[in-house]
């Protein structure tokens, strides 16, 4: 089996129980790829120097960074150093991990969105100057050349953003990349955050939706996904539409918070819970 793990950058999130988790799978036999987020990291570097972050929302009502070039900067220096700081801790751990980002080898690639389309004021309107990009491609054999040669790959954005004919790095959502390489991979999905799953009632986490298998289920979970869980929710659509088998959104902090996840703690996606239609309406990266 192999399994794609996505940790998550909110400030709540304290990897070390990941990363502990990754090298006793990884010493199991598992074939384990992490992909990490950093969105604090970059909202941190940006407030020390003194630039403000710019949130914009899509039409259908998803609120994502804008990343203008300056902010892509520092959520290149950002990403970076969390990378560097994850391949440490793993290797620490005895994990022969090796940093990615998705510009390297084009492990994830696609075109480059300019403007994007996003609403002010009620009005729709087209804003420009946007440097994110929209994945196309993941060089799943650079990924399959590097588990079979003993290593873990910790790979985050910015992706290969193709602009006319130059490849230039831009930003796209972590989680959301996390599911492009599961379905690339036939890969179980784990999008480790800082709550234990998605609840039909968020404020309450007696309301634990633990297993989705049918349409009706995916409905349910649509509408029970509210603020960031929203994002997630649409990464577990794109990565069962693209061949991974299975998806889960778990606590980051729980005991081997992967193999928790696995054993059946968290909400569980499975493919067969999929409607026929998959939303691809979403404009903005963070």
């Amino acid at each position: 089996m192999t399994v794609v793990v996505k940790v998550g950058g909110a400030r709540a999130v304290d990897p070390e129980g990941a990363l502990a988790d990754v090298a006793s799978l990884t010493e199991q036999g598992e074939d384990v790829v992490v992909v990490h987020g950093g969105s604090t990291k970059v909202d941190d570097t940006l407030e020390r120097l003194g630039i403000e972050p710019e949130y914009v929302e899509t039409p259908s009502g998803v609120v994502g960074r804008f990343t203008d070039e300056a902010t892509m900067e520092v959520f290149e220096m950002a990403f970076g150093h969390l990378n560097t700081q994850l391949v440490a801790g793993l290797q620490t751990q005895g994990v022969d991990a090796v940093g990615l980002n998705g510009v390297d080898g084009k492990l994830l690639y696609g075109p480059r969105k300019s403007a994007v389309r996003v609403v002010e004021d009620g009005k729709r309107k087209i804003k420009r100057g946007d440097h994110s990009g929209t994945i196309k491609q993941v060089n799943s054999d650079l990924l399959g050349s590097l588990l079979d040669d003993g290593y873990t790959p910790v790979a985050a954005p910015p992706m290969a953003g193709k602009d006319e004919d130059e490849i230039i790095p831009v930003n796209t959502d972590a989680d959301r990349s996390a599911a492009a390489i599961a379905g690339a991979l036939d890969a179980t999905l784990v999008l480790l955050t800082d709550v234990e799953g998605v609840y039909e009632d968020p404020d309450d986490s007696s309301t634990l939706i633990e297993s989705v298998e049918t349409d009706e289920g995916w409905d349910a979970l649509e509408a029970a996904a509210e603020g960031f869980m929203g994002r997630k929710i649409m990464a577990v659509e794109e990565a069962l539409s693209e061949g991974a088998p299975e998806a889960v959104v778990a606590d980051a902090n729980a005991d081997a918070p992967i193999t928790s996840a696995l054993d059946g703690s968290g909400t569980h996606v499975h493919a067969s819970a999929l409607a026929d239609d998959v939303d691809d309406t979403q404009e903005v990266d963070a």
